[in-house]
């Protein structure tokens, strides 16, 4: 177009010049624009931020998997958006700011579209998809060093790079939950010790604390390692001193102070494991019988643990992981809901916290996902839809 034909275009659109930019871009499709070939993708200042300093923002998921993208410590959930207006991509295209900083630029500049779009891609913040973590790792959990199983089978192996590419969360996030679920690094593989041979690890610690009459708070390592070095790997030892204790340094010294509810905990699932139910006060004896001297045995230590029915008589205890639940809102509930009819808040919280979004509530969930009335006078939750 020349200026007439443009001058001459504003007087038909009833458009006053003076009021607008002199410089006018005049589009035209280039021979390779076509849909599809370019993807736009939006950013929140924090992420772009990301990436003006360098780092990467990673896509994960597999081919079964809904995609995520991950910066370094976050989640998102990636989702189409359609537009209306029709997006275009004009290599060298130049602002209205750009145009006003530059005073002598061409009054009609040619450019060419390269590509279109009806539509973008969306982040919104979501909870790292970390159940995937646990299960790969537990495919083969690690049974100690004279394991038969782990000196002649080939495994499933996983390092850090691994998890990296098969698990739809953050690096942070995956590191974090390695530490959750004290998994341990064995010859540069992540692995999680098989269950019993963590408690005959714990065994021989609280035997050697009992044995040399150590305060619980005073756990000193290196004896640790010299006394049981010679029945379990030192690094074992450490291992299990670090996940059920807090490190500190004393005068150059290095001790642990041993973390009663987790111990608790793990005794309790210990006994529990083999029980389809349990009577609840026979429970208690026999678990405050069987945890280190001088612990005190709670039931608020089995939160996301063990599920108490107060309404059978007598009340009895059973073993119900949270881990073991979908990670799947819905399916979490449905599975809830068809283990218990009813439940009060109090006892479903620990089965449904952890899927809690950022800023939401327990309450917000159970609105969301659940129907509320009384019995005897006790607020209860069932299910919004037929559990099957």
């Amino acid at each position: 177009r020349s200026r007439a034909e443009v001058d001459a275009t504003l007087q038909t659109a009833k458009l006053n010049p003076a009021e607008l930019l002199p410089a006018v871009h005049c589009l035209s499709f280039g021979p390779q624009a076509s849909a599809g070939e370019c993807c736009l993708l939006q950013l929140e200042p924090g992420l772009c931020a990301e990436l003006e300093a360098g780092r990467s923002l990673v896509i994960r998921g597999e081919k079964d998997e809904q995609a995520v993208l991950c910066s370094k410590d976050k989640t998102y959930d990636m989702k189409i958006a359609d537009t209306s207006n029709m997006l275009l991509f004009i290599p060298g295209c130049k602002t209205p700011e750009q145009l006003n900083a530059d005073p002598a630029s061409c009054n009609i500049i040619h450019s060419q579209i390269a590509g279109f779009s009806n539509n973008y891609w969306e982040l919104r913040r979501c909870r790292p998809k970390l159940k995937k973590l646990r299960k790969l790792l537990m495919e083969d959990p690690y049974e100690g060093p004279s394991s038969q199983k782990d000196q002649t089978l080939t495994f499933s192996k996983y390092t850090t790079e691994d998890l990296l590419s098969l698990i739809q969360a953050s690096e942070e996030e995956i590191l974090h939950q390695l530490q959750v679920i004290d998994a341990c690094k064995i010859e540069g593989y992540w692995r999680i010790l098989e269950f019993n041979y963590e408690m005959k690890l714990l065994d021989h610690v609280t035997q050697l604390i009992d044995s040399e009459s150590w305060s619980l708070n005073k756990v000193p390592l290196h004896t640790c390692l010299e006394e049981l070095g010679s029945l379990e790997p030192r690094e074992m030892i450490e291992h299990i001193l670090l996940s059920y204790g807090r490190k500190y340094v004393d005068d150059g010294v290095v001790y642990f102070e041993m973390r009663e509810d987790k111990i608790c905990r793990a005794v309790a699932q210990m006994l529990l494991q083999n029980a389809v139910k349990f009577n609840l006060s026979e429970f208690q004896e026999v678990w405050q019988q069987s945890v280190p001297e001088g612990m005190t045995t709670r039931l608020d230590q089995l939160k996301g643990l063990a599920l108490v029915d107060k309404s059978s008589r007598p009340e009895t205890i059973s073993l119900l992981k949270v881990e073991d639940l979908p990670e799947d809102n819905q399916e979490r509930f449905n599975s809830l809901f068809s283990i218990r009819e009813k439940w009060t808040e109090v006892d479903i919280t620990p089965y449904i916290q952890d899927l809690c979004a950022e800023k939401q509530t327990v309450g917000a969930l159970l609105t969301k996902y659940a129907r509320s009335s009384m019995l005897n006078g006790v607020k209860v939750y069932n299910s919004r839809r037929p559990i099957s």
